[in-house]
């Protein structure tokens, strides 16, 4: 399927990033299953017990049947961070085993090959007042509290990462550009793993996440929406599954299923466009994997 797939040496970790739908887990099933290893989230939603279908986290068998960690462990109420991810991979690098670490949050590849600011834990009241401000706000009224160096640095269409700029300014008084030019080394620098980005070409792309939320309607994502109906909140982490918020929306009787079914689509090629984006300006010096 990807052309240009470098020689792999076995004992050395591997990263595969890609855009959502682009088929990286199933090329690190692939190596895996190949070469040996463990695969190794790293994607913020997949690690969500309450999301299966609509986060294309690995089915039962695919889990049962290859070494798999950091998939649907952490509680739809619980909060999952950077640095909790990049702790636990410390944790599953220290136990042998080669890591084929596979995911599309472009964040946690960097924390990992360019370190993590160690930035204090946001207080409760901090995270419920920046809830307020985004709801009432929007994006808008975050950036309005962030510092002109964080605000020419994030990414201001992302409202998850605006808000986190919003909280550390107000929990410490100190911009998040400020923390993080005080980075401490990566875990795993570049030079000690073989990373690699799938560069799918776009139309194929917008074409296979078309089908692919069809077919995750089919297995049951809607069921899943259902189930997470009574619960939904959506200031949290894990109510930002894409496609949720639109099938949350159809339930509640807001919209038709076709329009929320082209809703999500629609959503998830925007997602698509913005980690491309991620990937182009922060992963540098990576292996890029194109299409025939």
């Amino acid at each position: 399927m990807w052309t240009g797939l470098p020689d792999l040496p076995p004992d050395r970790p591997l990263l595969i990033a890609g855009p959502t739908a682009s088929g990286k887990s199933a090329l690190a099933a692939e190596i895996v299953a190949r070469s040996g290893g463990v695969i190794v989230n790293a994607d913020a939603l997949q690690v969500y017990d309450c999301w299966r279908v609509l986060t294309a986290r690995p089915s039962v068998a695919e889990e049962a049947a290859l070494p798999h960690q950091l998939y649907g462990h952490v509680g739809r109420h619980d909060v999952w961070s950077a640095g909790h991810w990049l702790r636990a991979v410390a944790e599953i690098m220290q136990n042998g085993a080669r890591p084929v670490i596979v995911g599309g949050t472009g964040l946690y590849f960097t924390a990992l090959t360019a370190g993590l600011a160690r930035i204090p834990e946001t207080p409760p009241d901090i995270r419920a007042q920046g809830n307020r401000l985004r709801a009432e706000g929007g994006i808008a009224a975050l950036l309005a509290g962030i510092d002109p160096q964080t605000a020419a640095r994030i990414d201001r269409q992302n409202p998850a990462r605006v808000q986190r700029a919003w909280e550390v300014q107000q929990a410490t008084g100190r911009g998040l550009a400020a923390w993080q030019d005080e980075t401490g080394p990566p875990l795993l620098p570049l030079s000690q793993c073989e990373p690699l980005i799938l560069r799918p070409d776009r139309d194929w792309l917008a074409r296979r996440i078309d089908l692919r939320f069809e077919a995750m309607m089919q297995d049951g994502a809607l069921e899943e929406a259902r189930a997470a109906l009574p619960h939904w909140d959506p200031a949290l982490p894990s109510s930002r599954a894409i496609g949720a918020p639109e099938l949350i929306r159809h339930l509640r009787g807001e919209t038709g299923l076709e329009e929320a079914v082209e809703a999500a689509k629609i959503a998830t090629r925007q997602y698509a466009k913005r980690q491309r984006t991620w990937f182009r300006n922060r992963l540098k010096g990576w292996h890029l994997l194109d299409l025939p």
